[in-house]
């Protein structure tokens, strides 16, 4: 028996000195890298190489140098970039069997299923990151994904919008709270009405104090639901992170979101287009009347000039986000588009897109960017984007942490 025992104690100390040694040899070693050639390389924080090849090993880009030799992926004359990033979606919603617009009520498998309809479409059309606004079935979907489950681009939610404009701001501060507590990545809250509604101010200076103060307090970002002028200077005020609309901006708006950091995403080009196109599915449900839709073209006819007039604030930090809702998932790209029409540079529009978005998310770091050490979300498309900006939409290749989806 003591022989037996210690036979028995000798396997032990070998298979812990193996498992020991086994845990020692870095991971990415044991992986083989990938390598991509592009004709061009966009690297989302106004960098242009030509003929370059891109190395990957895990999840990482581990490095960039020119072209030379066999690679994994020969992607000829297309122009590569960096995973595209929307800060404003709402990935679950969606038209029911009837055609007609659905943000909740249904069955949590139902929502779950086609949420993860859109998060694919969304990840096909180049989209690596997207930020929902949200719902409590962004949850789930987002922890699938993250798991490797279901393809679909990574996902950082609210888990719901705070519209109660009635709540004291001690309340405000335990909603912050509970939100965090659930696994929220981050705060919505509605600080105007619906443009549908007129869009005026709903929270006090000293509600959103509170709520921005306690986000930052969490370490959690707060994302303000923002039309009027009033409700973006309060917002700035209050130092939030990021202020979503403001079709009903001035002046002194702007610049009080400059002046205080603030990041701006107005969502000019796909929103209200997605609307107007599908109206009948919309039409009759909530304030989606008539009137509301009145409300949202005279709103539209706004959004040019408003946004020609934050390219001209100094300062003013702006990103990509689209609102989308039913019907504009997989669409994402005409939001840039159009902001590219009225007058952006191109390549300012293209570091919103990727580089801005992840800095606004804290994630610059970690995505973004084609540069050694990030997470490998790569995007190919046909034709070069300084020089034809709607090339984003016809997009080849989808790489999202090292993984190709779309080739």
């Amino acid at each position: 028996m003591p022989d037996l025992l210690r036979t028995w104690s000798l396997i032990l100390v070998i298979l812990a000195i193996i498992v020991s040694g086994a845990t020692t040899v870095p991971a990415q070693q044991a992986v083989a890298p990938v390598t991509i050639r592009a004709a061009q390389v966009i690297d989302g924080r106004g960098g242009v190489q030509r003929n370059v090849v891109v190395t990957v090993r895990g999840s990482k880009i581990e490095r960039v140098a020119p072209a030379a030799g066999k690679v994994s992926y020969d992607l000829g004359s297309m122009t590569l970039l960096p995973g595209f990033i929307d800060t404003h979606v709402h990935i679950g919603w969606h038209f029911d069997t009837n055609g007609r617009w659905v943000d909740g009520g249904e069955a949590p498998d139902q929502a779950a299923l086609y949420g993860a309809e859109n998060a694919y479409v969304t990840l096909m059309a180049g989209f690596t990151t997207v930020q929902s606004v949200g719902a409590p079935s962004d949850k789930p979907l987002r922890d699938a994904i993250a798991r490797g489950v279901l393809p679909g681009p990574r996902i950082l939610t609210s888990l719901d919008q705070m519209t109660d404009a009635q709540l004291t701001p001690q309340q405000l501060r335990e909603y912050v709270r509970k939100k965090k507590s659930e696994g929220a990545d981050l705060i919505k809250i509605f600080a105007s009405l619906s443009i549908r509604e007129g869009g005026t101010p709903t929270l006090s200076q000293e509600q959103l104090d509170a709520v921005c103060g306690e986000a930052r307090a969490q370490g959690l970002r707060a994302m303000i639901h923002a039309q009027s002028a009033e409700s973006m200077i309060r917002a700035a005020r209050a130092r939030c992170t990021a202020v979503e609309h403001g079709v009903l901006a001035t002046e002194e708006a702007l610049t009080a979101l400059a002046q205080n950091g603030v990041w701006f995403d107005p969502n000019i080009g796909l929103n209200f287009p997605n609307y107007f196109e599908n109206k009948p599915r919309f039409l009759g449900l909530g304030n989606y009347t008539e009137e509301g839709f009145a409300a949202m073209e005279k709103a539209h006819a706004l959004g040019g000039p408003m946004f020609a007039m934050a390219l001209r604030t100094p300062g003013l930090k702006m990103v990509m986000g689209t609102d989308a809702n039913a019907g504009a998932h997989g669409q994402n790209a005409r939001e840039t588009i159009e902001r590219v029409r009225i007058g952006q540079k191109p390549m300012d529009a293209l570091i919103d897109l990727t580089s801005r978005g992840a800095e606004s998310m804290n994630l610059q770091n970690t995505i973004g960017a084609i540069v050694p050490a990030l997470e490998a979300d790569l995007v190919a498309v046909e034709g070069d984007p300084l020089m034809d900006i709607a090339a984003l939409q016809r997009v080849r290749f989808v790489m999202k942490a090292g993984k190709v989806y779309k080739r």
